[in-house]
């Protein structure tokens, strides 16, 4: 599913803010700096659709956006900043808590990390908060772009055996630059559209 229409719904911090249309929902979760925003506005053929904050690790809602008047997308905002409070942090695991385990519109996860590095302590956290809720988990290795090609196969090799994936074939790696990867990701959600 090629995206063509993208616009932004709503924010929210609980289930009472949450949409009702009962469309499917597609989560996207990353650290900090990961490039989620540049990833989510690439796949929307959009420049400002998701926004970074002016002040990284403050903003703590869930972003709603109706994409292709089919599905909803819905942006986390990036964790593992390190100048979040106890209790900003402890506000912002709650509300992820809720949103999963009450949301059943809600069909795939895509957990991005940087494949230049390997992933943070966050990161494999967050994956196993995901098995442990049995939420359908994707990893999309983002920055692909900024690694030579030669390094492709030893970067997926540190994801999967860092996060304890069964197979390397459950990584996407993308490039929001060069939109390397788009069609695996677009194919996911044509599964889930009647």
């Amino acid at each position: 599913m090629r995206i063509t229409k993208a616009e932004f719904l709503k924010s929210g911090t609980n289930k009472s803010h949450f949409p009702t249309s009962g469309e499917p929902e597609f989560l996207f979760l990353g650290r900090s700096n990961v490039g989620k925003s540049s990833f989510i506005n690439a796949l929307c053929h959009r420049k400002d659709l998701a926004r970074t904050s002016s002040k990284p690790g403050k903003t703590i809602t869930l972003n709603f956006f109706h994409i292709n008047d089919k599905i909803t997308f819905v942006d986390v905002p990036g964790y593992g900043y390190a100048v979040r409070s106890k209790a900003m942090i402890e506000s912002f695991g709650k509300m992820i808590e809720e949103y999963l385990t009450t949301r059943k519109e809600l069909k795939v996860a895509f957990l991005l990390v940087d494949s230049r590095i390997e992933p943070t302590d966050d990161d494999v956290t967050m994956y196993e908060y995901l098995k442990y809720y049995n939420i359908k988990t994707v990893v999309i290795a983002t920055k692909f772009d900024k690694i030579k090609k030669s390094q492709l196969d030893h970067a997926k090799k540190v994801i999967k055996e860092t996060l304890g994936l069964e197979s390397a074939n459950e990584i996407i790696v993308t490039s929001s630059e060069k939109h390397i990867g788009f069609e695996q990701v677009e194919a996911i959600f044509d599964k889930y559209i009647d």
